[in-house]
């Protein structure tokens, strides 16, 4: 990061996943090649395609009291609970800021797509005059950091970014830009999704996008591997604390790692393919790196988008060997996808915690369902069984449908 941009540090971190509803649970549960997937049990989806997915079974909003929990949908109740952990983990007392120097930036691929689907029964059902007053307030993509923001009085930027799976990596980078220029000193950011319902798995169905392996759910999410046959949608949040540096230092907060570098491209080819040369990837990735100011030498680990179809696994395999030329086969790579399932908008916002607890805890966690790499997938993809190492730097994909390409760089400090 150049000399005349204020640093960014994270110094909270919050999750709500398949894995486990706290960081600590989320990356131990990873390092041990545990995965989150299962039959779907919230909705019979005998007449779907596919029958299993990452789902939350055991959740109870935490922070969240029973009358406010009924006016938000799932996801924003995941947004919620993963950025009170952040702000919790990060010691911070908003009263003692400047509120108007505090923001929150979230993302979501699809927002409230269950409020969505059970406003419309109510409509075919009961007619118009039955649609709750909350409908609308509930299923708005913007019903996360605008819940977060009022939670916590935070008056500074306010925004939900909507890229598909590049929402989560987006909302944080652009939360990071905004401390950087001096707009902020703390951010919330991240993403959250619940898009694991009955419409939203027909329509991923509908695509052919995802997975069929129901009679083996454990192993249907397997990227890189030559037997994967598409994604495993998941749901869940994934919510950073970022915050200037020198004010960090100055209030004594614990500061995990610093966000050294924020890059974006779009690969403006297809609405749902990716580039299969992984053009646009590559070049978000080498936008991270000149922002971080490091070689691709530098780069100890990289969190893959990984997210277990046929054409986007090569793509970014393809993307890392333009970018990283010798140092590709070298740099180990991995999906926690396999384990966590797709979530979507959330997913980056998920696996930033990824990249920041592999620096933390010099662990990094494996590609579990590798059995048979690709043939042209012949990276260090970690197969099977965690990695202790040394890292330094790491660097996170996030690749969403529209052609967004987003690559977060962190940095131990």
């Amino acid at each position: 990061m150049s000399n005349h941009y204020r640093r960014v540090a994270v110094t909270g971190m919050g999750c709500v996943t398949s894995l486990g509803q706290s960081v600590d649970e989320y990356y131990c549960n990873l390092l041990a090649g545990t995965t989150g997937i299962k039959t779907f049990e919230r909705f019979d989806a005998s007449g779907h395609t596919t029958q299993f997915g990452g789902e939350i079974t055991e959740y109870k909003p935490k922070h969240i009291d029973h009358r406010a929990a009924k006016r938000m949908d799932r996801f924003v109740q995941f947004a919620v609970d993963a950025s009170a952990d952040a702000v919790c983990d990060a010691g911070l007392d908003f009263a003692r800021e400047d509120v108007w120097r505090c923001g929150t930036y979230i993302g979501s691929g699809v927002g409230g797509i269950e409020e969505f689907a059970v406003g419309h029964e109510k409509l075919l059902k009961k007619g118009p005059d039955r649609i709750s007053p909350f409908m609308i307030p509930k299923l708005m993509c913007n019903a996360a950091p605008g819940n977060v923001s009022i939670m916590f009085g935070l008056k500074g930027p306010n925004c939900a970014m909507a890229t598909a799976c590049a929402s989560a990596a987006h909302a944080i980078g652009e939360a990071a830009l905004s401390i950087r220029h001096n707009q902020t000193d703390i951010m919330v950011a991240g993403g959250a999704e619940a898009a694991v319902t009955a419409l939203g798995v027909a329509c991923f169905c509908a695509l052919k996008a995802l997975s069929t392996r129901n009679d083996d759910p454990e192993n249907a999410s397997r990227p890189f591997d030559t037997d994967r046959d598409g994604f495993v949608l998941a749901e869940g949040s994934g919510i950073l604390v970022l915050e200037e540096y020198e004010h960090a230092k100055a209030r004594g907060a614990h500061i995990y790692c610093e966000l050294a570098g924020y890059g974006q491209a779009a690969d403006a080819y297809h609405i749902t393919a990716p580039d299969e040369q992984g053009v646009g990837a590559a070049h978000a990735m080498d936008v991270a790196l000149k922002d971080a100011e490091l070689n691709p030498s530098d780069i100890g680990y990289i969190n893959a988008h990984g997210t277990s179809t046929s054409l986007g696994d090569l793509a970014e395999t393809r993307a890392i060997k333009k970018l990283f030329g010798e140092d590709a086969k070298r740099i180990p790579v991995s999906s926690t996808k396999s384990m966590t399932g797709h979530l979507l908008g959330a997913s980056g916002g998920v696996e930033a915690i990824t990249a920041v607890k592999a620096i933390v805890t010099n662990s990094m966690p494996p590609t579990i369902n590798l059995d048979e790499p690709d043939e042209e997938c012949d990276l260090d993809y970690i197969p099977k069984q965690a990695r202790k190492g040394q890292v330094d730097y790491t660097m996170s994909n996030s690749f969403g449908f529209g052609g967004h390409n987003v690559a977060l760089v962190f940095g131990r400090v």
